[in-house]
């Protein structure tokens, strides 16, 4: 576990201000924010981006409390068990639609114990490979595959880049490879890039700059197009799977409960933030891809990611291995 604190500088972002009656005090402390990833994975990087300005803009530390592992299940159950003031928030993927149809008991109902309050952002999975891995492409990797078994790690059981390497190679491509989960992306990319295991699927994020240096090579994205911060990699529609898309996207949520002004308040806050162009900039180097919905679309975009995700696993046979 790693906590870290952010801290609030003395200006505020008077351009950012919001307006509230004189009787809102909220937040009058801290706010404690539980992320479902490892420090320097997607999750911990949105959470950063948006926790900081969230600080300044507030007027309150944003703690940043990273409790990776079991699938995003871990924080998620935490905080779903916390007391629903606005001083415990979630920081989640799309793995927190996922693990409902994963584990047994994954500690929480995502449509009850939760009040969404925005998805941050989108980004799509990176699929790549030890530098010295015969493959320079997603056909090339496929061909590998037939000849010889194959692994590949993952950011955890659950991650929506698990669930696209079993959609993917396993159901799209009939590769009989084998799966292995890490706590986190970090984890993950850096057992690829140590030539522990030969492939790995994250989120695109944090792989960018280990790609760049050639640490790893990355063969394949999910998104509809090539990404401008890799325009060397291409898609996986591009690779004879037309039409394939996959997204791993970043969203804040609060405890059931929470009284709703309080999640009105941070959506705002967080929608405003979103909307800065410095961190459109920031959030396109990584390869995010800013959303900014309001609580009640992340709602129903949560209800059809449970539905694809559940369909995908249940074809798939993906288990928690």
């Amino acid at each position: 576990m790693r906590t870290s604190r952010i801290c609030v500088p003395c200006i505020a972002l008077f351009a950012l201000a919001i307006q509230v009656s004189a009787a809102d005090t909220y937040p009058d402390r801290p706010i404690r924010v539980l992320a479902g990833g490892a420090a320097g994975g997607p999750i911990d990087i949105m959470g950063r981006v948006v926790g900081q300005k969230l600080a300044d803009l507030l007027g309150q530390s944003i703690v940043i409390d990273n409790r990776a592992g079991a699938g995003g299940t871990i924080a998620t159950r935490i905080a779903a068990q916390a007391v629903p003031d606005g001083y415990t928030l979630l920081c989640n993927s799309s793995q927190y639609v996922a693990a409902p149809s994963l584990y047994k008991n994954p500690g929480y109902d995502p449509f009850k114990d939760f009040s969404p309050i925005i998805n941050a952002g989108v980004s799509p999975n990176m699929m790549f490979v030890h530098p010295t891995v015969a493959a320079n492409n997603l056909q090339e990797l496929i061909a590998l595959a037939k000849k010889q078994p194959l692994s590949y790690g993952s950011a955890g059981a659950g991650s929506t880049p698990h669930l696209t390497g079993e959609r993917l190679l396993k159901l799209m491509a009939g590769l009989p490879v084998t799966h292995i989960p890490y706590s986190s992306a970090a984890p993950a990319m850096l057992a690829v890039a140590a030539g522990q295991i030969p492939v790995g699927l994250t989120a695109m994020p944090p792989t960018v700059p280990l790609i760049k240096s050639g640490k790893i090579r990355g063969i394949a994205v999910t998104s509809p197009a090539r990404m401008p911060s890799l325009p060397a990699v291409a898609t996986v529609a591009e690779q004879g799977f037309p039409g394939y898309v996959d997204y791993t996207w970043i969203g804040f949520f609060a405890p059931a409960g929470t009284p709703k002004a309080h999640v009105a308040k941070l959506n705002r806050a967080m929608a405003a933030i979103i909307a800065q162009p410095e961190t459109k900039e920031r959030l396109a180097v990584l390869g995010f891809d800013p959303v900014s919905n309001t609580p009640a679309e992340f709602t129903d975009y949560i209800r059809v990611e449970v539905t694809k995700w559940a369909k995908v696993i249940k074809e798939s046979g993906a288990k928690v291995d």
